[in-house]
Parts: C-alpha cells; structure tokens; sequence
C-alpha cells in the first residue's frame, strides 16, 4: 500500500467519525432541546396503555360479578342481594332478566315497569307482552303498527284471533293477510285463514 492511499484512507475515517459526531451533536441539541415536551409524550402514552389496562381490568371484573350475580338469580330468583348486584354492574341484563321473570309468572305491573327499559328489545317485548297477557286489540294493532318491533306478526296473529273471538271475521282476515309470506309466522296466519271461523 501506498503512503496515497494510506492518506486517503485516513482521511475518509476522519471524515466518517466528523460526520458521525456531528450527528451525535445535532441529536444532542435536539434532545436538550425538546426534552420536555418528549418526556410528557412518553409519560402519557406509558399513562395511556396503563389506564387501558386498569380499565379492562375493571371492566372484566365486573362483567365477572354480572354473570355471577345472573347465574345465582337463575338458581334462586328471590335472592335479594344478587338482583341489586347485578341491578348495580348490568342494569340491561337485569331489565332481561326481569323480563324473563315477570313473562314466565305473567306479571303485568312488572311488565308494564319494563316498557320503559333502556334496553330496546325488552321495553318492545314487554309492550306486546302486556298487550297480549290484557288480550288488548287496540294496543296490540297499536304494537304492530310499529317499525321495529320484534313480535310484530305475533301480535297480528294475536288481534286476528281476538276479532274471531268478536265476530269480526273480515277484520280478522284482513289482519292475516297482511302477514308476508318471509314471515315464520305466515303458515300459522294461513291455517287460520283456512281453518278459522268463516
């Protein structure tokens, strides 16, 4: 090798270590420089993953204590102290169970409580339900005039059968008639269409 290219050698590790300092000094000035502002950013995403952490802790727990609490009324419904446990950590599963209580015992005042539930499906099965336990025509065409309710061809089929029940074949077979054929219900509106009081 040459003393050239033992110079030039050199110079190119001088070269490579000035620029790999200066680098470092630049990165230095930036860290003193914005050292505050990354110090909180790090500190809130640390507090960030920690709080969703603690959270699903929570929140797993307390689903936990719900279905305990559910499960012990399924057992023994007259317990107090689960009901307002799970009344406390899942006020909409309390509002199913309560329905499911109350239609199981035909409570009406129970059920006429659950028309103001917060869980939709429950307020719209306790409204039919109530309905048909009163045998009620006007509430129950009222309930199936409804958009989104969810026993809306039961409730037709329960009106029909208590126009028949009145007298009122027409009305009741106009009734079935507007059961569409997609509907689980259709075979049961035929067959009182066919076999029902003419």
């Amino acid at each position: 090798m040459s003393i050239k290219e033992n110079i030039e050698g050199v110079k190119e590790q001088l070269n490579q270590e000035e620029k790999f300092f200066e680098q470092a000094v630049r990165t230095e000035r930036f860290v003193k420089k914005y050292k505050t502002p990354l110090i909180t950013f790090v500190a809130v995403i640390i507090l960030a993953i920690g709080g969703a952490t603690a959270y699903d802790v929570y929140d797993n727990n307390r689903i936990e204590k719900a279905n305990t609490a559910f499960n012990t009324l399924n057992v023994n419904p007259s317990d107090q102290a689960a009901a307002n446990e799970l009344k406390l950590l899942a006020p909409l599963l309390y509002d199913a169970w309560k329905l499911s209580t109350a239609s199981k015992a035909k409570d009406v005042d129970a059920l006429l409580k659950l028309q103001n539930s917060k869980a939709t499906v429950v307020a719209d099965i306790a409204l039919y339900q109530v309905a048909a336990l009163k045998k009620d025509v006007a509430a129950l065409a009222s309930y199936s005039y409804r958009q989104d309710a969810v026993y809306k061809d039961m409730a037709l089929i329960e009106e029909a059968v208590l126009l028949m029940e009145a007298d009122k074949i027409d009305e009741a077979h106009q009734k079935l008639s507007t059961i569409s054929e997609e509907s689980p219900a259709y075979k049961i509106s035929r067959l009182l269409l066919h076999y029902g009081v003419k």
